[in-house]
């Protein structure tokens, strides 16, 4: 599984973006109680790419709130 790029996130509606983020930790959620409960033996790297791509999404989500607060002051 190959990380995703910023490019693709970008062309997220802000609604899209917290359905992927809900649904990015919720992901994080069920891999951590996997590796609590001994049921994942291998594939720690998928944390790893969980956490990058709620990163990534959750600076979309901040530029978007930025960008909405800049136009709604412009006006």
């Amino acid at each position: 599984m190959a990380l995703s790029k910023m490019e693709d996130i970008r062309k997220l509606s802000a609604e899209e973006v917290t359905e992927e983020i809900a649904k990015i930790k919720r992901e994080l959620f069920e891999l951590r109680f996997q590796k609590a409960t001994r049921q994942m033996e291998t594939g720690f790297h998928q944390f790893k790419h969980a956490r990058h791509r709620l990163a990534q999404l959750m600076t979309v989500e901040r530029e978007q709130q930025l960008a909405s607060a800049n136009s709604s002051d412009g006006e």
